[in-house]
């Protein structure tokens, strides 16, 4: 099963809504099962782009679905009710402390999502109360910092973004600066509980505070779940 995950896109710094709709091509190409948006959709407004940002977004298209969470800055300004709109109309499932059955075949693969820990009230309790408990089980969080909570429920995947990578790193030294909540699971993958938990932190897509990334790329992450 391969998994798209793109994360912290900010419109509106930076990056256009023609941007997005190259972005949109590129993700396609990799002909993908499920695509996932792990939060930052804009910067800090909803700009009169919309009708071309949900007209890139519907051209999604994946056999397992689209499925998303807000980040932080989806919420300044009082915009998360109309940014999840603007992903719903592009096709996605939000989840806010939700989860939903991804049927392939006899198996089943649990998406599920929590709300952002910044500015959200992430509740993983009730984001997996209806997953039979030995079912796998990807998890959508904005903020990587949330995998020490995910850790101690049965979740075998987190994906997240927030951190940027930091946006700036330095040579031999890495990054110098990330947000709140992304200090520990900065950038890539790491494996936590002896291999109970696996996260892997995108380094996201646009920029924001500052229009600048030094040895820190933007990043479109392409995963393939293997059974066994």
């Amino acid at each position: 099963m391969r998994i798209v995950q793109f994360s912290d896109v900010h419109l509106g710094f930076h990056y256009s809504a023609e941007q997005l709709a190259h972005l949109v091509d590129i993700i396609q190409s990799h002909d993908p099962d499920l695509i996932c948006f792990t939060g930052d959709l804009y910067d800090y407004v909803v700009l009169e782009d919309s009708p071309a940002v949900i007209q890139a977004l519907s051209r999604l298209k994946a056999p397992l679905g689209k499925g998303a969470v807000l980040g932080n800055h989806d919420y300044y300004g009082k915009e998360p009710k109309k940014i999840t709109k603007i992903l719903s109309d592009g096709g996605f499932q939000v989840l806010n402390n939700q989860s939903i059955a991804l049927n392939r075949g006899k198996d089943y693969v649990w998406l599920s999502g929590v709300e952002d820990m910044w500015n959200g009230q992430p509740d993983i309790k009730k984001a997996l109360k209806s997953v039979p408990p030995n079912d796998c089980v990807l998890l959508l969080s904005h903020c990587p910092d949330f995998a020490d909570i995910a850790l101690d429920y049965p979740i075998d995947l987190q994906l997240s973004g927030h951190s940027h990578g930091g946006q700036v790193r330095l040579p031999f030294y890495g990054h110098i600066v990330t947000p709140q909540y992304a200090k520990k699971y900065v950038d890539g993958l790491y494996i936590l509980g002896d291999g109970k938990l696996q996260v892997y932190t995108n380094r996201g897509i646009g920029v924001s505070q500052y229009p600048v990334r030094f040895y820190c790329r933007p990043e479109l992450t392409v995963i393939t779940l293997n059974s066994g």
